[in-house]
This record gives structure tokens, C-alpha cells and sequence, in this order.
């Protein structure tokens, strides 16, 4: 191993909290604040892709001690293959959406998202994404989200209007739980197995009773499920998301739920491998994924519509889960990449709709095709690739999953399957609907067209706003992710095998004795850690 690299991985947490705190003395100094936030995010991402080409071409993953604890008394921070990708994703999408508001505030000043307090909740928020994806223990990764949750309310309620506050109270509210059934859990088993290890975990739950396995399992699943917006707790979802300012939905939408799927991933992989639900797992995807479609062809305003694709996505991953291959597995991680880096860029771009036109409703707005082509091609590329058209990434995601469903070839995966199908022709309808209805459709309407959207009428809408100037940075941060999205196609083939290479992976669980390796430490012997 790169005898560098542990010293990198501590600095993925701690420069966020430190651009934020340079952020926060910064005061109103807006461009002070921006090179502070670009800068971190920017070294952030290039510290990440050293990690993942690291972990990837060494076939080791990297543990730090921090302090210098040994096991299980110190906070151990890892990063295998898996966590380094989404690391090095996130911090590409965090980077987009963070140019994406600088272009906002240059534009709009501090009405919709105040600067002073933006840049370090927004940094603060990247610190708790980046520490749940390497987190070593469950202590740490509650840690983690409880750093996000205390962002994201600031940012979610940014700007203090009736709808944001209203909508904020509900998202802490249901956080807060998830939060309390998350430490319950972890107190659990704590008092069970002595340690929060994941490592140690895995290796000790097989002293543990079916029953009480099962019960641990199920409450670390219901906490992880709220968080990841999985059905039927995903109710809080549709209707939080939409009210926040365009790049704070668009981050939100496209890595918050992920860091549920993330930890629903670590929980079925690594800790409770011996311990089956996955028939459970297999009917609440599907349930995900029909609730989720059905509620966006019954929307009529394009961020409700998208809330409502992010639930009946997460399905797929979940479904993905439920199939316990190496090949669903991967094909799991693959589809959750594609979907951060789409689902953001869907955002985006109906930011840019909101602007151009005043409203994100597909009853109000019309003509963007002729108007603004830019922003209709914007829209149209990911929207597509989302439907699951081939031959873009969505497709591929897709596919390689119900290739390995068709693998096991149970009646249950046939039905998944066909749900999984349906799922994606309906998102493809919902979402071209929007695209006809919007760009589309001209000035004049026609009675045809007008009837064709009457059905609509008593869904909520989008609010009328002020039209506004769009800022050559917004239209470039969001081209750019729309670029990404057509890289994910050009370069499924290597993000693929190493997408293969953690699946493989995640079900061959880690040993302490490899832990120690890993660690470079030999201060503790597995044999002598006892519960």
C-alpha cells in the first residue's frame, strides 16, 4: 500500500470542517466563502481518487485508527473500494451544485440561500456525507448522520418562508426518529456483542441467537430504511424536498437518501450476512418502486415529480440488495452511482426551468423548446437515461440487475423483474409527459392538449416566481453534470468491473486479523479481543 494514503483519510472529514469554520469567520465575505468551499470540495476530490486508485489497484483497503486506539477502543475510520467511489462521487456532485448556487447568490444575492450561514452548512453537510461513507463503526456513522441532520435542516429552511419551515419541522421530525431507532439499535448491540466494530460485529453475531440477530437486524433496517426513503417510509420525502432552494434540493435528492441505501448495504453485506431477509427486502423493493411511479404520474409540478422517481428508484437498489450476488451486488453499486449523478442533474436543470419560466409546474409552463433549447436538451438527456432508454447508464444499471434476478430465477425475482420493468416505462412516461407538456407544447394550446392535462388539475403545483436571469455558471455547472451522466455510459465498462470488484468483495466479510493488517498495527491480536 501507498505508505502515504492512511494519512489521506482523516483529511476527508476534517478539511470540510475546517473550510467551514474558515467559512463561518469569513462572515459576509461572499467571495472569500466561495474560494474556501470550491477549494475544499476540490481538494476533497482529488484526495478521494488517489484513495480509490489505491484501494482498487492494491486490493487492500485502508483503516486508520484515529489517535492511535487500538480495537475496538479507538474510532476507526476505512475505506475499501466502496467507500472510496462514493466518496469520489459525492464530492463531484457537491462540487457541481456548489458552482451551480454560487452562479444563484451572484445573481439573486442572499434571498435564497443567505450566504453567510450557506457555505458552512454546506461544507458541514459534506463533512457527514464523507464520515458515514468511511465510518468503521456504527458510533461513527450515527455521528455521521447526525452531522447531516444538523446541516440540512439549516439549509432546508434557508431563506425562512412559511413552506421551508413547515416542511424543515416535518424532515427533523422524521430524522429524529430514524436518529433515536439508529442509537437504540446501536445500544443494542452494544450490550449484546460488547463493541460498534462493523468488523468485530460481523464476526461475533454468530454467538447471538436467531431471534435476537433478527431483531437487531430488523431495527438497524428501519432506521436506515427512513433515512433512505424506502417504502412505506418514505412519505416524508415528496413533500420536503421540493420547497428548498434548487441546488440544496438537488444535493439532497441526489446523495442524502444514498447514505440510507449506503448503510442498508454495510448492514446486509457485512454485518448480518448469515442472518436472511431478503424475501422482506424483495417485497418492499417492488412495493418502492410501484408506490414511487405511480405517485410521479399523478404530480403536475417537475420537483414533485422527480421526489417521487428518487422513492421508486430506491427501490432498485433494494431489489439489488434482496438478490445477495456478487453480481447483484454490483450491479447495486453501479445503478446507485448512476442514480446520484442523474437524479442531481435532473435537479439542476429544473433549477434553470424554475428561472426561465417562473414556475416548475408542467400546467403553467410552456414553449421552452423554442425559448430556451439549451435548457430542454438539459432536461432531456437525463430524463431519458433515468427512463432506462439504452444505450445510457440507466439502461445498463438496469439490465445487469434483472440479469442477475433471471440468475437466481425464482418466481419471486420473475415478479421483481416485470415490477422492476414496469417501473422504469412509467418513469420514462412521467417524464417525457413533463418534457411534451413543458418544452414541448406551444403558446396556443389546443383543447386537445388542454384535456390531455385536465386529469392534472387538483395535483399540487409549482408556485408562480419571479422570472429570472440564468448565470452562464448555472448552465455550465449543469452541463457539466449532464456530460457526466454521458460519461457513465462511455466508461461503463471500468467503472463497472470495479463496481463487480466490490460486490465480490462485500460478501467475503472482513476478519479482525485483516483489520489489524490493514491497520499496519499489531499491537492487538484478534484472539485477545474479547466481548
Amino acid at each position: 500500500m501507498t505508505t502515504f494514503a492512511p494519512a489521506l483519510v482523516p483529511l476527508l472529514v476534517t478539511l470540510p470542517l475546517l473550510g467551514a469554520a474558515i467559512a463561518l469567520i469569513a462572515g459576509r465575505h461572499r467571495r472569500t466563502q466561495v474560494v474556501v468551499s470550491v477549494s475544499t470540495l476540490s481538494v476533497v476530490l482529488v484526495i478521494s481518487a488517489i484513495l480509490l486508485y489505491v484501494v482498487d489497484t492494491g486490493d487492500q483497503a485502508i483503516a486508520v485508527s484515529v489517535g492511535g486506539w487500538p480495537i475496538p477502543f479507538g474510532i476507526v475510520l476505512y475505506v475499501d473500494r466502496l467507500a472510496a467511489l462514493l466518496v469520489l462521487v459525492s464530492s463531484i456532485v457537491l462540487l457541481a451544485v456548489l458552482l451551480f448556487s454560487v452562479g444563484q447568490g451572484a445573481a439573486d444575492g442572499d434571498d435564497d440561500t443567505p450566504v453567510t450561514i450557506f457555505h458552512p452548512s454546506y461544507l458541514i453537510l459534506a463533512a457527514g456525507i464523507f464520515n458515514a461513507f468511511i465510518a468503521g463503526d456504527l458510533f461513527n456513522l450515527y455521528v455521521g448522520f447526525e452531522i447531516l441532520l444538523v446541516a440540512s435542516y439549516v439549509l432546508i429552511t434557508l431563506g425562512s418562508t412559511e413552506s421551508r419551515i413547515r416542511t424543515g419541522v416535518v424532515y427533523i421530525v422524521v430524522s429524529l426518529v430514524s436518529s433515536i431507532l439508529f442509537l437504540a439499535a446501536i445500544a443494542m448491540i452494544y450490550g449484546a456483542l460488547g463493541t460498534v466494530n462493523m468488523v468485530q460485529i460481523s464476526q461475533r453475531m454468530g454467538e447471538l441467537p436467531q431471534e435476537t440477530q433478527l431483531v437487531l437486524h430488523l431495527m438497524l433496517l428501519l432506521a436506515f430504511s427512513i433515512k433512505a426513503a424506502v417504502f412505506p417510509l418514505s412519505f416524508w420525502l415528496p413533500d420536503s424536498y421540493p420547497t428548498a432552494p434548487a441546488p440544496v434540493t438537488a444535493v439532497f435528492a441526489g446523495l442524502l437518501t444514498k447514505v440510507g441505501v449506503y448503510a442498508i448495504i454495510r448492514t446486509e453485506t457485512e454485518m448480518f450476512l448469515e442472518n436472511d431477509v431478503n424475501f422482506l427486502l424483495m417485497l418492499v423493493a417492488l412495493a418502492t418502486m410501484i408506490v414511487g411511479v405511480l405517485g410521479a404520474l399523478a404530480q403536475a409540478e417537475l420537483k414533485r415529480i422527480l421526489s417521487f422517481t428518487l422513492v421508486s428508484h430506491i427501490g432498485y437498489m433494494i431489489f439489488g440488495l434482496a438478490i445477495a450476488t456478487p453480481a447483484a451486488i454490483g450491479a447495486t453499486i453501479y445503478y446507485m452511482v448512476h442514480h446520484i449523478v442523474v437524479q442531481t442533474t435532473l435537479f439542476l436543470a429544473v433549477g434553470l426551468v424554475e428561472r426561465r419560466a417562473g414556475s416548475t409546474s408542467i400546467l403553467r409552463v410552456k414553449g421552452l423548446m423554442r425559448a430556451a433549447p439549451v435548457i430542454a436538451l438539459l432536461y432531456f438527456i437525463p430524463a431519458v437515461n433515468l427512463g432506462g432508454l439504452p444505450p445510457f447508464s440507466g439502461f445498463i444499471g438496469k439490465f445487469a440487475l434483472f440479469d442477475a434476478a433471471a440468475e437466481v430465477g425464482t418466481p419471486i425475482m420473475m415478479v421483481l423483474i416485470v415490477g422492476g420493468i414496469v417501473t422504469s416505462l412509467l418513469t420514462l412516461y412521467a417524464l417525457m409527459r413533463a418534457w411534451n407538456l413543458a418544452f414541448w407544447r406551444e403558446e396556443d394550446d389546443s383543447a386537445e392538449t388542454e384535456a390531455r392535462i385536465s386529469y392534472l388539475g387538483a395535483a399540487p403545483g409549482g408556485v408562480e416566481t419571479e422570472r429570472r436571469v440564468i448565470p452562464k455558471i448555472m448552465t455550465a455547472s449543469t452541463a457539466g453534470m449532464v456530460a457526466l451522466t454521458v460519461a457513465l455510459t462511455i466508461f461503463a465498462g471500468p467503472l463497472y468491473d470495479v463496481c463487480t470488484r466490490i460486490g465480490a468483495a462485500l460478501l467475503e466479510p472482513v476478519t479482525l486479523v485483516q483489520l489489524e493488517q490493514d491497520l499496519g498495527s499489531s499491537v492487538v491480536k484478534g484472539e485477545e479481543v474479547q466481548p
